[in-house]
């Protein structure tokens, strides 16, 4: 895959933002659930607005490849919770559930 300077690829092959530690999926995976670009702000306040425009538009122009990308990072997080199962906590309703308390009160 081909990036654009505003997006480099670590050497561990996660792609980031150029000169920000947050990975391409994060943004995107945000973006998807409904967020606003300025929402993302508010989410990561050291990017700025037009990075994220940048961002967004790379990721519309090229979202079948990008596609690809987050669904092997999403498979590869999957794989990294099963092999660790007993070491990754789950979410707080998920504890709380198996603790046999109800995550919502009446």
């Amino acid at each position: 895959m081909t990036l654009p300077d505003f997006l480099m690829q670590a050497p561990d092959g996660e792609i980031r933002l150029t000169g920000h530690r947050i990975g391409l999926f994060h943004i995107i995976y945000y973006y998807n659930e409904g967020f606003a670009p300025e929402m993302l702000v508010c989410q990561y306040p050291t990017l700025p607005l037009a990075l994220v425009h940048k961002v967004i538009a790379w990721y519309l122009e090229n979202q079948d490849e990008a596609d690809r990308y987050l669904a092997a990072c999403a498979a590869e997080m999957t794989r990294q919770r099963a092999a660790n199962a007993k070491r990754v906590r789950p979410s707080g309703s998920a504890r709380l559930i198996s603790a046999g308390v109800s995550p919502c009160r009446k």
